[in-house]
Parts: structure tokens; C-alpha cells; sequence
């Protein structure tokens, strides 16, 4: 059902070690020629040509695309208690973590009468993406809301695709989770049609967003890469991941369900079992045979941990799964070793890890207060996940006193003319002309 890599008796560079644990293929670029004609007409159409995208790419006439605030507190009120309580406290502990990622205003006295201060912004205006093809996800509307308002983003959208079972509206559920958050303005849309309308806007329907955010598949990818420039993006988040770290120490049946729990978003979805425990390894094998065939989704799961994307991967030592893990950059990231927090404080490169038996992934993509729109596909290594900071801008006010200006003004008059742009060191020359 899964391969096994053994990498024992091998010492690979980071790039090596890269290859040897491929990752689904998922051609962006061929994804962004088919969306090209999807973009232009968003981009010079109306309501009746999303109306229409909907009919051809979800099977279903929205009676609009703006879900009306009726639907939506319908959608509430008509939730089931115990799932809007799950969502309550999962707010709640979201709300907390993100509160303490607000940023704070800071001013340098570069010299007496010069001064340099930084301010944290809000982009204006977001347009929120929250998937709804084969599971539904309220839990994303948590994740991308709550830090945007935390940032203090005065304008939100929401967008979802259309769904049969519901007369063209968006999942009840994520409607509902909208509603709790306060979100009013929520559109039936989907894919790369949906960031299209987000990033153009469209006269009397949605005005143009500054920042799109929210994971989706494919064709949403390919559209954040298309239109970036035109409008911010968090990532392009591409399938999910699940990187395991484990030793002897760790039970397989933990193993085998966390890699399980990850397999079952896509059949893309990748699953990593790293460990220096051949007796780990084994029982994990012997675990996935027993349980993925009694799990809802056992075929999609079969297809996700059987790909190449997948596998089980035999090292030497922890140490040396320290540098596979750190060269791999898995969006989720556990460790079950012996000293799991000391071990978790040598990675660099993850979206987010989870120390010891009782910090699962699962936990995460719902209730530990984390967030959960993390970088995939190696981003990693240089991109962070979701947070207030997404919705933030640093910006620099810069402000001297004569005097301050005075003494460095030479300074800047020989670098001008040292790149050879002398206007900007006139610019500088120009304060100590007599006024007329």
C-alpha cells in the first residue's frame, strides 16, 4: 500500500534528499492555459457570466451569487447545537493565539531630530477563499476570518462554490460558520472563477479586493499565480502533507491513523513516515492494511498513500531524520520520538509542528488554536502559514528636523552622484536655497 525509501547508509545533501522524496506532480503551469479563458471572462463580464460558470464547472444555477443574509442566518439558526459549540470553542482558542500576533507600532530615534517609525496596516479590503468539493470546511472560514479581523481588515468577502444538495448555495455549514463570525458579504463561487472575481471585482456585485487567501485546489493555485500582482496572495497552497518523525518509542497505530487522517483530503495528499525503528516501520505497514479498508473514504486513502508521493522512509538515526524532515518542509510536521521537544527545537522547515502523542494533525486543522492554511510543497523553507502578519503591512514614516536634515544631507548628495542620479541629490540641495 505504501512504498518504502531506505535511505540508511546514505548521507545526502539537502537537494538529494529533496528527490528522493518526490511529491505529487501538479502542473500549475498547464492549469493556468485552462483558466486563461475563465479569467477574461470574469474579467470582462457580469453576473449572468458567473452564473453561468457555475452551471458549467458545478452543475447547479446559483438564484444568485451573492448568498443573501437570509440564507445566512437561516444557515445559523438552523445548525446543529453541537457542531456551532465545536465551532464556538475552536473560535475561541483560534481568536486567542492569533490575538497575541497583533503587531505593534514602533518609532527609532535614528539622531537627535530624525526618526523612523513603523506602523502596521490592515490591507483595506480580503477576499477569503473556503473549498467545498469532497469535504466541507467551516473550519477554513475560522482559520482565514479570524485572523483578518484580529488585523483589523474593516472589508471581508467570502467566497464558496455552489452546491447541488443546496439549491446553489454554498454548504450550510460554512454559511453558518460565516454568520458566527459576523460575515455578511459571501459569494456562490467557485475555483479559479472565484479569486478572478476577487482580484477584478465586478460592478455592482463585488469590489476588487486587495488580498486573496484560503487553500483550494488546482485551478485555484493556478489563478492565485495568474493574478498575483493584481491582487496579494498568502501561497498558492498546493495537496496536503503529513510528515511523521518517529522512533521506537512511538505506537504505530498513532502513526498509521495521523498518516491516514492526512490521505483522506485528496488522492494527492502525501503521507511521510520517517524513523530509524525497521520495527516501526513494519507495524505501521500492518496497521494501514487493517485500518484504511474500514474508513469511509478507504479508496481515495489507498490511492494517496500508495502514490509516490507517499512513503515510508528508513534512516539511520533521529538525527539523520532531522535533516530529511528539515530538507522535505512538510506543511504538518509531528514528532513521536523519546525527547520529542528537544528534537522538535532542531527543525527549521515546516508549516507547523506537533510535539509528542497527544499534539496530532487533526488537532490542528481544527481546535488547538493554531492555523491551519499552511505552506505546502516545500514552501516551507521560506514561507510561513497563515496569521495576523498576512493581513498586515509594515509601513515607514519617515520624519527629520532641520538640523537633523542639515547634517546628513552631504552624505546623500555624494551617494546620489555616486550612482549618478544628481536630480536626487539637487532634491537635497534645493532645502538650503535662499526662499524667494
Amino acid at each position: 500500500m505504501i512504498r518504502t525509501v531506505d535511505l540508511r547508509g546514505r548521507s545526502l545533501s539537502k537537494s538529494e534528499y529533496q528527490s528522493a522524496l518526490p511529491r505529487a506532480a501538479m502542473d500549475v503551469a498547464q492549469a493556468m492555459q485552462l483558466i486563461e479563458p475563465i479569467l477574461h471572462r470574469v474579467k470582462n463580464g457580469n453576473e449572468s457570466d458567473l452564473l453561468a460558470l457555475a452551471q458549467e464547472f458545478d452543475g447547479v444555477l446559483p438564484p444568485s451569487i451573492r448568498v443573501p443574509q437570509s440564507a445566512l442566518d437561516s444557515a445559523l439558526a438552523q445548525l446543529d447545537p453541537k457542531i456551532r459549540t465545536a465551532l464556538e470553542v475552536s473560535a475561541a482558542r483560534i481568536s486567542k493565539v492569533h490575538n497575541d500576533q497583533r503587531r505593534s507600532d514602533s518609532t527609532t530615534t535614528v539622531v537627535d531630530g530624525g526618526s523612523v517609525t513603523e506602523r502596521w496596516i490592515p490591507v483595506d479590503r480580503v477576499g477569503l477563499y473556503v473549498p467545498g468539493g469532497r469535504a466541507v470546511y467551516p473550519s477554513s472560514v475560522l482559520m482565514n476570518v479570524i485572523p483578518a479581523q484580529i488585523a483589523g481588515v474593516t472589508s471581508i468577502a467570502v467566497a464558496s462554490p455552489p452546491q447541488k444538495d443546496f439549491g446553489g448555495l454554498p454548504h450550510p455549514t460554512i454559511l453558518a460558520a460565516c454568520a458566527l463570525l459576523g460575515i455578511t458579504e459571501v459569494f456562490a463561487i467557485g475555483g479559479a472563477q472565484a479569486i478572478a472575481l476577487f482580484a477584478y471585482g465586478m460592478k455592482d456585485l463585488c469590489e476588487k479586493c486587495d488580498m486573496v487567501t484560503g487553500p483550494g485546489n488546482i485551478y485555484v493555485a493556478a489563478a492565485k499565480r495568474a493574478l498575483r500582482g493584481i491582487v496579494g496572495i498568502d501561497s498558492e497552497a498546493g495537496p496536503t502533507e503529513i510528515a511523521i518523525l518517529a522512533d521506537s518509542s512511538a505506537l504505530a497505530s498513532d502513526v498509521a491513523a495521523d498518516l491516514i487522517s492526512q490521505a483522506e483530503h485528496d488522492t494527492i495528499a502525501a503521507a511521510i513516515l520517517v524513523t530509524d525503528s525497521q520495527e516501526l516501520a513494519t507495524a505501521v505497514e500492518q496497521e494501514l492494511a487493517v485500518r484504511v479498508p474500514r474508513t469511509k473514504h478507504s479508496e481515495r486513502i489507498t490511492t494517496a498513500l500508495s502514490g509516490i508521493q507517499s512513503a515510508i522512509v528508513l534512516v539511520d538515526s533521529i538525527s539523520q531524520g532531522i535533516d530529511v524532515v528539515n530538507a522535505y518542509a512538510a506543511e504538518h510536521l509531528e514528532i513521536q520520538t523519546i525527547d520529542a521537544q528537544l528534537i522538535a527545537s532542531k527543525i527549521r522547515n515546516a508549516g507547523a509542528v506537533f510535539i509528542g502523542r497527544y499534539s496530532p494533525v487533526s488537532l490542528g486543522d481544527y481546535s488547538a488554536g493554531s492555523n491551519h492554511v499552511l505552506p505546502t510543497g516545500g514552501c516551507a523553507c521560506h514561507s510561513s502559514g497563515l496569521s495576523v502578519a498576512t493581513f498586515l503591512r509594515g509601513l515607514h514614516f519617515i520624519e527629520y528636523g532641520e538640523k537633523a536634515f542639515t547634517d546628513i544631507a552631504e552624505t546623500v548628495i555624494t551617494l546620489a552622484n555616486s550612482e549618478d542620479l544628481p536630480a536626487h541629490g539637487e532634491a537635497m540641495s534645493a532645502r538650503f536655497e535662499k526662499r524667494l
